[in-house]
Formats: structure tokens, C-alpha cells, sequence
């Protein structure tokens, strides 16, 4: 069998490891633009994998394609804008906890190819699903898990309509043996899972009751949207092990306990990294977006806060009096420091009597600035959240966060 691989990132790589075992004829494209694609003879391949920032065309597949058509066991699929990854990891922690063999795959890190050999009927597959990666998918997991969605990724989708569509095919082809787990205070979410023909289970949690506010209590992590994603992975496992969150909640409330208050959060979100001279500086890097940003604002409710704010823009500036206006109105927001191309735009088009703006050059000079203005406060804390891309200074948010770590780590 012959086949073909556009781009050669991360997905591209496994998908040559996984069929050169086979002993497949392998050809890679990389480095095109999508009107080069017409000239690459497509036709002459048995398996066309697109990388998930390709845009589907005719019988292309993908990893995730591929994955779903041949996974022996059920799979919990996660999408969302923001708190995927978060949610996912939750999900397979408490699985984790309660003895299940838990693969975790998909936009968080993991290609699926890579563990595809190794899956077994008993096991469960829990898979963080971007829109790309949903994009023309025609098959929709056991468990389809939709978190908050929000505007994103629109320097790729023709736009939001698009975004949303690409998202619904976690529900869309489901059937009734099938569930759907939702947030229910978010229209597009809702929309999403009106396309299932399964179960449909919401959250927030009306009324919950005291086991399960004592199963939330225990989080280790901060935030009102992390209490939010517990309570969506508390669904998706009680669903798992088909029972009604209730009663699967005073089953197994020790073990709920002990996964989520041994749950540390995943890097650069929301993420603690030290405390100096009373003040407790926040890893937030992968905050690119403006809902990602106001979460990470309401997380602290109770702190003064020092912002690190910008990097490069995917709105094309349209978020900018979005983000003055969410910023004006942040509790105990004392200071505003502007970094990279969306910083400067910022500072430069935009005054407020409310905020107090400082414009620097550079991230050392942008968590140094920091320092001195939340010392000037008891009860302060440096939060980054970006609320912006990072290919402006940095390689993507990983590089980002860890430097803006290593400065923190470096303060005397």
C-alpha cells in the first residue's frame, strides 16, 4: 500500500513510524502551501493522512480517522476552546484511580497511532479533540464530552460558523447507545449537542448534593472553570462505568477525593510556580485567547493582581476593547504589563483612567516590572495570561511559559 503524508509535524512522524512497521510505501509532503497540493498526484495513493492544520479535500484521512476506525475499545472524546487538555487529564486520573487502563491521546500531546497496537477491548481511550482534528471526522466517540466554546483558531477556519461545524462532528455521528456531556451555559455547546442521537448530560450541577460538593471541595487546583471541568469529567466516568452521577459519587467518594486533590493541573495553566517576598507569581501561558483570560482573571477573586499581557494577536485587533473592557472591570487588577505586537497595540491606541498600563520590551523586563509593582501591595500576585499567540518572541506557548518559569525562578 502506498501512501501519502501532508505536513510532517507531530502527526505526520507517527503516522510514517506506524506504517513503516507495516512495511508501507510512505511519501511526505512537507513545507506547501494548499495550492501546491493539486500538483502532488494524490490520485496515486492508496492513504492520504493530512496533518491537523491541512484542510480536508476529497478522501483524505487523518490520524484521527484512522484511530477511530480501528479502535477496539470505547473512547471518551474531549473538545472545547479552552480546558481540554485540563479535562482530559482529569478524566483519566480519576479512571486511573478507579484501576482502568487509560490511554490519553489526541491534541495534548500524544499522536493516537502511537498506542493504537498496544489497546485493548477493555481499555479506554480518552482523546483531546482540537476542530482540526475534528474537522472532517465521520465517526464520534462513545463519550463525547463539549466544553465551553469560544472564538478560536479563526486565522485558519473562513470563520466561526466553520469553527463550530468542524467541532459538532463529536456529536454528529453518535447514535443512542451513545452519550453527550455539555455545558450548558454556552449556546454553541448546547447547539453542539443537540446533533447527538445519545444521552445528553449537562453541567454546571444543579443542585448538587453534598458528596459531590465535597468531591469538588478537594480540587487542588483554583478556579471556578477548573471546579466546572471536574464536574464534566465526574460525568463522562460515571458514565463510563454506567451509572448516574449520583449514585457513582457514594460508590466511589474516597477515590474521587484522592484523584482530585492529588490532581496538579496541568503546565501553564493557571500553574503555581513560586512565592517571593509574600507575592505568588502564576504560570497562565496558555492563555492566547480573550475567554481564556477571563477565566484566569476570575480564578484569583480575592488577590490584588499584577497582569503580563500580549503577544501576537489572533483576532487582527478585534479583541483589543474586548480585553480593556474585561480588564477595567477585574477585581483587584492593580497593574497592566504590555509586552510583544498585541502589548504595544494595546498601549498605544487604547488609555484608561482605571488602568495603569507599562509598556517593556522583553519578558525578563515584563516579570521584573511585575515584581516591583505587586510588592507594593500585600496580598499580590503576578499572573501572565497572555490572552495572545506567542509566535511573535517565542517558539509556541511551551517555550514561552517555561522562560517566563525560569525568570520567576531566577528573582531574588
Amino acid at each position: 500500500m502506498s501512501i501519502a503524508i501532508l505536513g510532517y509535524g507531530k502527526e505526520g512522524h507517527s503516522v510514517e513510524s506506524y506504517f513503516k512497521k507495516l512495511g508501507e510505501t510512505i511519501k511526505i509532503f512537507d513545507n506547501f502551501e494548499e495550492k501546491d497540493i493539486e500538483n502532488f498526484h494524490l490520485e496515486d495513493y492508496d492513504l492520504v493522512f493530512r496533518s491537523p492544520s491541512v484542510r480536508p479535500c476529497g478522501n483524505f484521512s487523518s490520524v484521527t480517522k484512522y484511530f477511530f476506525d480501528h479502535c477496539p475499545c470505547p473512547i471518551i472524546g474531549v473538545t472545547g476552546t479552552k480546558g481540554k487538555g485540563t479535562t482530559c487529564s482529569m478524566i483519566t486520573k480519576i479512571l486511573e484511580t478507579l484501576g482502568k487502563k487509560v490511554w490519553l491521546v489526541g491534541n495534548i500531546g500524544l499522536p493516537a497511532l502511537d498506542i493504537l497496537a498496544q489497546v485493548s477491548p477493555e481499555d479506554v481511550v480518552v482523546y483531546e479533540m482540537s476542530s482540526f482534528q475534528l474537522w472532517d471526522l465521520e465517526k464520534s466517540p462513545h463519550i463525547a464530552v463539549v466544553l465551553r466554546i469560544e472564538p478560536d483558531h479563526l486565522n485558519v477556519h473562513k470563520d466561526f460558523a466553520e469553527y463550530v461545524d468542524a467541532k459538532s462532528n463529536i456529536t454528529k455521528f453518535q447514535s443512542a447507545a451513545d452519550f453527550c456531556i455539555f455545558f450548558k451555559n454556552n449556546e454553541d455547546s448546547v447547539a453542539i449537542s443537540e446533533k447527538s442521537k445519545g444521552h445528553k448530560l449537562s453541567y454546571p450541577i444543579e443542585n448538587p448534593s453534598d458528596i459531590l460538593k465535597e468531591i469538588i471541595k478537594s480540587l487542588a487546583v483554583p478556579g471556578a472553570h477548573n471546579q466546572e471541568n471536574a464536574e464534566a469529567a465526574l460525568l463522562a466516568c460515571a458514565t463510563s462505568f454506567n451509572l448516574p452521577l449520583n449514585d457513582f459519587v457514594i460508590k466511589h467518594k474516597d477515590e474521587l477525593i484522592t484523584a482530585l486533590s492529588s490532581f496538579e493541573g496541568l503546565p501553564h495553566r493557571c500553574q503555581f510556580v513560586r512565592e517571593l517576598n509574600g507575592v505568588k507569581y502564576y504560570d497562565d501561558n496558555f492563555s492566547t485567547t480573550l475567554p481564556s483570560l477571563e477565566v484566569a482573571l476570575q480564578a484569583f477573586p480575592n488577590q490584588n493582581k499584577v497582569l503580563i499581557l500580549g503577544g501576537r494577536d489572533k483576532s487582527n485587533g478585534e479583541n483589543n476593547p474586548l480585553i480593556i473592557n474585561l480588564l477595567e472591570h477585574a477585581a483587584g487588577l492593580k497593574s497592566v504589563v504590555l509586552m510583544g505586537e498585541s502589548g504595544h497595540a494595546i498601549f498605544n491606541n487604547f488609555k484608561s483612567e482605571n488602568l495603569h498600563f507599562i509598556l517593556v520590551e522583553s519578558l525578563k523586563e515584563a516579570v521584573e516590572t511585575a515584581k516591583k509593582e505587586a510588592e507594593k501591595t500585600v496580598n499580590s500576585i503576578v499572573l501572565m495570561s497572555p490572552a495572545a499567540a506567542s509566535f511573535d518572541m517565542f517558539e509556541n506557548v511551551y517555550d514561552r511559559g517555561a522562560k517566563y518559569q525560569k525568570i520567576v525562578k531566577g528573582l531574588h
